[in-house]
This record gives structure tokens, sequence and C-alpha cells, in this order.
């Protein structure tokens, strides 16, 4: 299927600027960057509550429907960046939008970022911010057993790994993970990387940049820095994965479907065509964005009925 116009649009702009590469860029400027782009995002989701919480030191951020009462389904978020940006501030209409669709609380982690923290600081992160929620259910409003874990890029590959480090420890697992084109292999050995790695905006380059910065001292066959080629994932919960068309990490998606499946973990998967890695952001410019938010939250809606 050919690009959604606007996005079209967008990886135009991109090629005649010369494909800029992120290897070029600080992170510091990266940073500024995705902050910069989320005026894609679309009209600002008004009809929540927002609280921030500081648990043990790890900084939360929940997002409540207008006039939930009670205890409410949770979801934790783990943000995109290429383990080396994001946060609240890039995250913030996209988890606006989840909580008011859903009817869940959203709960979004700020994870130590790379180069400044290397593996496996946003790993632990990730998985100390999971136990600290599960820990403090009811002063948090949320129902301890309709817990999801969800993340885009990089923050899907936390809430994976998250979710295999809590089964192993054997205490509670989530009801189910929800992937937005993860992050799955730092390797880059599918074939997405080579049909879609330089022309659609968020590039190999930049992926692969990400892992580096964080991957420093790791082998990228490590386990939990390419968990696509584990063969551990029997006792995972459901495991739902959203892939794109143009994205360089659509068969590593798609690829882990086939993984689960095979390794006995219910799993689905959807790709949404036309369009590239990051468009779960763009709900300003795509109506396929707008889409996959709505998807989304029925997606985590009927999966908390009893």
């Amino acid at each position: 299927m050919a690009l959604e116009p606007t996005i079209a649009e967008l990886v135009n702009d991109f090629i005649a600027a010369g494909r800029p590469s992120s290897r070029r860029q600080t992170f510091a400027e990266r940073r500024a960057g995705y902050i910069a782009s989320t005026v894609l995002a679309g009209d600002i989701e008004q009809r929540v509550d927002i609280h921030d919480v500081t648990i043990e030191g790890l900084s939360l951020r929940v997002y409540s429907p207008l006039e939930a009462h009670g205890a409410l389904p949770a979801v934790i978020y783990y943000h995109g960046g290429c383990f080396v940006s994001g946060g609240f501030t890039t995250h913030n209409n996209q988890l606006r939008q989840l909580a008011f669709y859903s009817g869940c609380r959203m709960i979004a982690v700020q994870y130590r970022l790379a180069p400044e923290h290397t593996y496996p600081a946003a790993h632990d992160d990730a998985e100390q911010a999971a136990n600290l929620i599960w820990q403090n259910a009811e002063t948090l409003g949320i129902h301890r057993d309709q817990i999801t874990l969800m993340g885009d890029s990089a923050g899907g590959h936390l809430a994976l790994i998250t979710a295999l480090r809590l089964r192993d420890a054997g205490q509670w697992l989530p009801r189910q993970l929800v992937l937005i084109y993860p992050m799955l292999d730092a390797t880059a050995s599918c074939e997405s990387h080579k049909r879609n790695g330089e022309d659609y905006v968020l590039t190999s380059d930049t992926l692969l940049s990400g892992f580096e910065a964080y991957f420093p001292q790791t082998d990228f066959m490590h386990p939990e820095a390419s968990p696509l080629w584990r063969d551990d994932f029997a006792g995972l919960p459901p495991v739902h994965i959203i892939t794109a068309e143009y994205d360089p990490l659509c068969d590593e998606g798609e690829a882990l479907y086939s993984r689960l499946t095979e390794q006995g973990v219910e799993c689905s998967a959807q790709r949404y065509l036309g369009v590239i890695h990051g468009f779960f952001q763009l709900g300003g410019i795509s109506k396929t964005a707008r889409n996959v938010m709505r998807d989304i939250a029925a997606h985590v809606r009927s999966s908390d009925k009893p």
C-alpha cells in the first residue's frame, strides 16, 4: 500500500533534506527534536486528570479518566525514544487519549536514558516501576490483577523484558502486553531494515545508534539486548504486537509474533499499512494514527472484562 499522503509529505521532506542522520546530532539535539515533533500529535485530550507521583525515587505520571471513581484497570506505559530520548512530555497526548478512550489509569514511567545511563539502568527502572506500582495498587487506585504493560519502540522492548523478569521472579504477572513497533533486535538482521531502513524518517541508523548508546559494553545477542532471539517465552501472558508497513522494525515485530506463538504464548499482531515507525504519535496528521489509538484502547478494554 502507498504511504498515507500526509506521511508521504514528511518522508519526501526528509529525503529532500538529504536524509539527515541522527548520528550527526548531539543527544541534547535528539531530545529537543523529539519534543518539537509533538506538534504532530493533534489536539490535546482534556477529559483526563493528571498527577505526578514519586515512589522510592522513581517518577511516575498517572493519567485518569475524568470523574473516575474507585479502582480501575491500569496500563503501565514505557515511552519510546531509542533508549536515548523521550519522557512524559513526548507522550503526553497519547497517554491522555488512551486514558480517556480505554477507561484505564495510564501510569507512565520515566526511566533513565543513555548515554548517561547504560544497560541495565532502563531495564532495572522498568522492572522496579512495575513492582512498585503492583505493590502500591491500592494507593494508586488500580486493580492489581488488571495491569497491562505497554510501550512503543524502546518502550515496547522494556515492556517485554519486564514481563520476562516478572515471570522469572514468580511473584506476579501482568494481564497482558501491548507492544507498539518494539525494538527487538540490536543486530538488525531482519529484511525490513534493508527495505525500510533509509527513507522513512526514523531510519535504521536512528534506531541502531540508540542500541549502541545504551548497550556499549554488551554483546548485541545478549537476551536482554536482542530479545527476538530468545527461546524462553513460555509462561508469558497474552501479547498484542503492532507493526507499521514502512518501519525498519516491521519484520522484527512479526517475527516475534511467530516465535511467541511457536513457544506457546497467546499472541496477536496487526500491521498498519501506509505508515512509518513513530506513527502512533502522528495523530494530528494521520488518520491511521487516530485509528490505532482507538484500536489499542478497545483492545485493553476488552481484555479487562472479567
